[in-house]
């Protein structure tokens, strides 16, 4: 009996060390997945992703030679002939061995700041004949949060191509030398704080001399350009060189551009076009432009707050009270999202049309979108094209700062007020003290340091972080706006009234593609129109219509001559032309298209491009001459389209007045060619 219990017993103990094994090895290969095979993973976890998007057709694909799809979707005819020529014209020296010094650069600001100031500090370089150390990108630093295995300049940026893609222009490398390094940890350093735009004189005058005693310099940048946007005739290959670094040099970190082709894959799965949309509704921009009355809510509060903070500092000399209604009718605030959604489905395009949101968050939240839902099922964003996975993926491994999170004010418990009671001392008892006012505060309590302090409050660690990410979701954004089929912006400046996020994505498109379909509505016309119709603005007439279809079409080649006057001057990456751009004709050009040449040669002549193509690029062509011949008699009214103006598909009714259209239609042609 007693041998029976004691094999009982040892039996026993032989199961329990069997499942400690057992659950130690399970441990062990969780750790071992975990550790070393994250990209597999990711990889099998992106295939079977289920992505929040559905996408909704209901209309039937427009055949690609019909007249609404080349109105709607087709390239612009008369931009065909430009394209990207960015290489040195006649004898360009490369990068001497012996150069004045380094120069360590300190780049502070947004995204399109950031993309701004490392173009203007290669040119500079080059310009001062100097050792350019990677630029480090304030927002990127480790001591915001962001994880230790990125570089400053690597968290966003590819530092290899960004160095081997100007190795015949500039003088790269990643640090300063050892006994700099020490110089610049005591602060021995001359730092300038280079205002904006400076001119090429600034530089001569007074930081070059500096350069050459101490065989180094500090540049900080803060207002996203340290260099003047044009510059002398005789400095133009300092253009072309801002264009190689804009739209060669600096591509983005791989897993980021992977990412964000996925999202342009999952974009173009359902076989159609898509359109990118930048809304520019920023909390900074609202403030700085006094459009604040626009939302009419709590946010209206929020942005009046920042624009008081902005005048503190000398960023805005006007008044701390603008009257909003009449900065929107001088076209100096934000198109609204619903406003761009009518101009869309006024020009023709249908309810399931695909519309991808850039840019970042839009101030005002996702309310703010809702009418741009209504209008059209598919509007998406990259949250929508990705997983949490894919997008915390990109970020790194971080530290957790769960602890770091700023604590909610501590809510009043019924046992402490109780005991407080009991122990207050005789009757009558005075009131509590109001409890102690937190030193921070949660994300939904911005109202306690609006009502209580004329500052900002600082940015946590977290906020910090998140800012970091804020760029990497704006790198994807910008890789999905310059590839779309179609973009539009919301608005085209900053919180400092310089080009915006928007204003380097229709440079890129410029400098890239130039015909592809980029509209730049003129703000304040958009306003007129839509107030005419205030009242009923969602059964607008057919003479409505063609008045926003002719604006809008026109915006393609008026607005970005209006460009080349307007953002040139503050950002020269907003539009790269003429000084980044050839012109190319296409071999099957006739004198018997004398009308369609006639317009390209206007356009050439207004965008002041002259310079010819190699001749190795002669031989191509993008499109048939037919198509050329009739781009111009595209029908803007076409009765397939007149009755899409906030209907489906389904319930069209375009009826008698058909006949009336292409009558009207004709006319717009004759009058237009007239015009020519």
């Amino acid at each position: 009996m007693k041998e029976g219990k004691a094999f009982l017993k040892s039996r026993m103990k032989w199961v329990g060390l069997v499942g400690l094994v057992l659950s130690a090895f399970s441990l062990f290969v969780h750790f071992l997945l975990a550790r070393f095979t994250e990209d597999g993973f990711s990889e099998y976890q992106s295939s079977i992703t289920v992505f929040s998007w559905r996408p909704i057709f209901e209309t039937s694909d427009l055949s690609r030679t019909s007249p609404l799809y080349r109105r709607l979707w087709r390239p612009v005819g008369q931009l065909e002939s430009l394209h990207p020529d960015a290489n040195p014209r006649g004898y360009y020296a490369g990068p001497s061995a012996q150069t004045n010094g380094y120069i360590f650069v300190r780049i502070q600001g947004g995204f399109h700041e950031i993309r701004s100031s490392i173009c203007d500090v290669v040119a500079v370089s080059r310009f001062l004949n100097a050792t350019l150390v990677t630029p480090e990108i304030q927002q990127t630093t480790s001591k915001k949060g962001i994880s230790s295995q990125f570089k400053s300049f690597a968290y966003l940026y590819n530092e290899d191509q960004f160095m081997a893609a100007l190795a015949k222009d500039v003088n790269i490398v990643k640090t300063l030398p050892k006994s700099l390094k020490s110089a610049r940890r005591n602060k021995e350093i001359p730092v300038f704080r280079v205002p904006y735009s400076a001119s090429p004189y600034y530089y001569l005058h007074n930081v070059l001399p500096v350069l050459i005693k101490h065989s180094v310099v500090e540049i900080v940048v803060s207002d996203g350009g340290c260099l003047q946007a044009i510059l002398p005739p005789h400095l133009e290959e300092y253009q072309r060189l801002r264009c190689r670094v804009a739209f060669h040099a600096l591509r983005f970190r791989e897993d980021v551009q992977e990412l964000a082709t996925k999202i342009l894959h999952r974009l173009r799965a359902p076989g159609r076009p898509f359109i990118a949309f930048d809304p520019g509704m920023t909390r900074d921009a609202l403030a700085y432009h006094g459009c604040s009355e626009l939302f009419q809510d709590v946010h209206t509060e929020l942005i009046q707050h920042r624009r008081s903070w902005m005048r503190k500092r000398g960023i805005i000399k006007g008044q701390l009270s603008v009257n909003s209604a009449k900065q929107r009718l001088k076209g100096s605030c934000p198109l609204t999202p619903e406003e761009v959604g009518i101009l869309l489905r006024a020009y023709g395009y249908s309810w399931d049309t695909i519309i991808y949101v850039s840019g970042g968050e839009v101030f005002g939240g996702q309310r703010t979108l809702i009418p741009l839902h209504g209008m059209f099922e598919n509007v998406v964003d990259r949250t929508s094209l990705s997983t949490v996975w894919e997008l915390s993926r990109i970020y790194g491994r971080e530290v957790n700062l769960e602890e770091n999170y700023p604590k909610a004010p501590p809510s009043a418990q019924v046992e402490m007020k109780l005991d407080a009671w009991k122990n207050s001392g005789p009757r009558p008892r005075p009131l509590p003290p109001p409890p102690a006012k937190p030193k921070t505060y949660n994300i939904e309590g911005w109202w306690g340091w609006v009502a209580e302090s004329d500052n900002e409050p600082e940015s946590t660690v977290v906020e910090l972080r998140t800012n970091a990410h804020k760029l990497l979701w704006e790198a994807i954004d910008y890789i999905v706006s310059v590839e779309a089929d179609v973009f539009i912006p919301g608005f085209d400046r900053d919180g400092k009234g310089h080009p915006n996020f928007a204003s380097l994505v229709m440079g890129h498109r410029l400098y890239q593609s130039a015909a592809s379909k980029t509209y730049r509505p003129d703000r304040k016309e958009v306003v007129r129109l839509l107030e005419e119709i205030r009242g009923h603005i969602y059964h607008a007439n057919h003479t409505w219509l063609t008045t926003i279809r002719r604006h809008l079409r026109s915006s393609l080649i008026d607005g970005l001559i209006e460009a080349s006057n307007k953002s040139k001057s503050s950002t020269f990456l907003s539009h790269p032309v003429p000084e980044c751009s050839c012109l190319r004709l296409d071999s099957g050009e006739t004198s018997s298209n004398s009308s369609s040449n006639t317009a390209h040669l206007q356009v050439q002549t207004a965008l002041g491009v002259v310079h010819r193509c190699p001749v190795w690029m002669d031989g191509e062509r993008s499109s048939s001459s037919k198509e050329k011949e009739n781009e111009e008699d595209i029908d803007e009214n076409d009765p397939s389209s007149s009755g899409l103006f906030f209907q489906h598909s389904g319930s069209q009714d375009v009826g008698g007045e058909d006949i009336n259209l292409k009558e009207e239609s004709q006319f717009e042609d004759q009058e237009e060619d007239g015009g020519d």
